[in-house]
């Protein structure tokens, strides 16, 4: 008894500092802003206490950001398909590689370490218009009218290729992570599978990707926050435009409280962003017991 109480005593004592610097680095901005929510403050005058006066002004008065809101799921799904989704079916394919595979999950993970101006500015270039782009370039093969396709300028699309270029970056995290999962699956499973008659698509979702499961769950758990607090793709290559049709709730709340100098709005937007955050994370934890 006294030996697990020790162990108790000295797992506490390691985890106190990372514990520590978690609470400073992320606990205290959260509390801080909403502790600002509540005041109206342009960050040079005194702050004047409001109450609750920014949340209903949020959720009643605000016309702009139940659009941005509404744009930011369809961003987030877009997350998930082409992370979550991109990253497994590349790791699936390493896994069908006997040679090379170094070199390939090599060229697969390089964006991961490119920064993020750098991708935004490869895109900016792949999808200009004048001058004509590669793809732009590529798609007026088919039909001249194509080669003048405003992707970044074009409500709709722009979100797209803003989430394509996010996507594109991060993809290689996941590859990594699901690549390490299913080389963990047991070789006896999936000869078990091949014994009966599955093919290589059959054995994949009826052995790997439920063995892989919780792999899968913390993955979308990841991808969900961090596509979520997303920003700086979308501040880079289109400004939330043209007009609001590209805007997320990060850039919306960065635009409010360091743009128009509203803190205490623009923590109330933060707030907001936590609060769907721990939402959906909860949520998806919940996968982990079933």
């Amino acid at each position: 008894m006294s030996s697990v109480l020790k162990n108790r005593k000295a797992a506490i004592l390691f985890l106190m500092p990372a514990l520590a610097l978690y609470t400073a680095i992320v606990f205290v901005p959260i509390l801080c802003s909403v502790y600002y929510s509540f005041f109206q403050w342009n960050g040079l005058s005194g702050m004047t206490f409001i109450g609750m006066d920014n949340y209903v002004e949020l959720f009643t008065r605000d016309k702009v950001v139940w659009p941005v809101l509404l744009q930011t799921i369809v961003y987030t799904i877009l997350q998930i398909l082409f992370q979550v989704g991109g990253g497994l079916l590349l790791a699936l394919l390493l896994t069908l590689l006997v040679k090379k595979r170094a070199v390939f999950q090599t060229i697969y993970y390089i964006p991961v370490v490119i920064s993020s101006v750098a991708v935004c500015q490869i895109f900016d270039k792949l999808f200009s218009v004048t001058p004509t782009g590669l793809i732009n370039h590529l798609l007026s093969s088919f039909s001249e009218s194509l080669a003048m396709t405003e992707w970044l300028t074009t409500p709709g699309l722009s979100l797209v290729v803003t989430a394509f270029a996010e996507g594109y970056k991060t993809m290689g995290v996941y590859m990594v992570t699901f690549f390490a999962a299913l080389l963990s699956v047991p070789y006896d499973l999936s000869e078990a599978a091949k014994m009966d008659g599955a093919g290589w698509l059959k054995t994949v979702f009826h052995v790997k990707l439920p063995y892989i499961r919780p792999i899968l769950v913390a993955n979308m758990v990841l991808v969900l926050n961090n596509a979520l607090r997303s920003f700086d793709f979308s501040f880079m290559l289109t400004a939330g435009g043209p007009g609001t049709s590209s805007e997320l709730l990060a850039s919306y709340m960065y635009k409010k409280a360091f743009g128009s100098m509203q803190y205490g709005y623009g923590s109330a937007v933060a707030v907001l962003i936590v609060g769907i955050c721990l939402i959906l994370a909860s949520f998806c934890m919940r996968q982990f017991d079933k």
